[in-house]
């Protein structure tokens, strides 16, 4: 009596699958724990990936990836986009009290403020946006005088020289305690509108497309700031680097001087080149 021939097993315990068909099944299945490891790993390096790019990289299936991603956001490793994820600790968090900005990257900060100070020309006209890293700049105006400040942050004029301006003028509006800035239509009163040397301009997020905040209310009354000055500073440390805030404020070429702590990656160094803008490394 003849033996029965064995049928061939896949590695995946499946009979009569091909090789190549299991293999398949292995990568996507296969040691999650590993995979996901590295998916964070790639997360954290990048900052945000896309669905696409994380078939490629990990070599797996479109379904395994966003399998993966739904199981790691419920676990707290990252937060879901609309096709891809970004890792937490690149999340903006647009209800970050300004307290906490102030003690982030603080030596950075202060470094990127006062190499933008030696920007300024004594008796500009300046207008800044609300924020940390305008405050370190404001700090560091020791040199200058003469200036006229306009500003909605109100974190401002404390810590601004006294020696260094002629006025400072807070714009109105409504305040939000979480940022202490103003919000609302740019203007003095009485008159119709103003005009600025120079923007010197806080963000949350820079990346190849722009700049952005986490709140559209800020990103507007920012972009009308860039809109009546004559050139802007952006002042940007390398944490904000890859980032896209909720709301764009401007692209790259509305942007004449970017001061930072650190060369930016190589997307963003090459966009900022096609707009003409100065990279200044503090």
């Amino acid at each position: 009596m003849s033996k029965p021939t064995p049928q061939k097993v896949s590695p995946s315990g499946l009979q009569g699958v091909s090789t190549a068909a299991a293999d398949a099944e292995i990568g996507a299945t296969d040691l999650p724990a590993a995979r996901q490891n590295r998916l964070l790993d790639l997360l954290h390096q990048r900052g945000q990936a896309t669905v696409v790019e994380l078939v490629t990289l990990l070599d797996v299936s479109r379904d395994t990836i966003r399998r993966d991603l739904d199981a790691m956001e419920a676990r707290g490793l990252l937060i879901r986009t609309h096709g891809g994820a970004v890792h937490k600790d690149r999340m903006v968090r647009i209800d970050t009290t300004l307290g906490l900005r102030m003690d982030a990257h603080a030596d950075a900060k202060q470094r990127i403020g006062h190499a933008a100070a030696r920007l300024i020309r004594d008796g500009e006209t300046l207008i800044l946006n609300g924020g940390s890293s305008t405050c370190a700049f404001a700090a560091a105006l020791t040199e200058r005088r003469n200036l006229t400040v306009v500003t909605n942050n109100l974190r401002l004029p404390p810590v601004t020289p006294e020696a260094a301006v002629r006025a400072i003028y807070v714009m109105g509006g409504t305040y939000w305690a979480v940022s202490q800035v103003t919000i609302g239509p740019i203007g003095l009163p009485g008159i119709a509108g103003f005009g600025a040397d120079t923007a010197v301009i806080g963000v949350t997020g820079l990346s190849a497309s722009g700049i952005s905040m986490g709140r559209l209310e800020e990103a507007t009354e920012t972009a009308s700031m860039i809109a009546v000055a004559k050139r802007t500073i952006v002042l940007a440390d390398q944490s904000k680097f890859d980032i896209a805030a909720f709301a764009q404020i401007a692209t790259l070429g509305a942007i004449q001087h970017l001061v930072t702590d650190a060369e930016p990656p190589p997307e963003i160094a090459a966009a900022l080149e096609r707009a003409g803008v100065q990279v200044l490394i503090s």
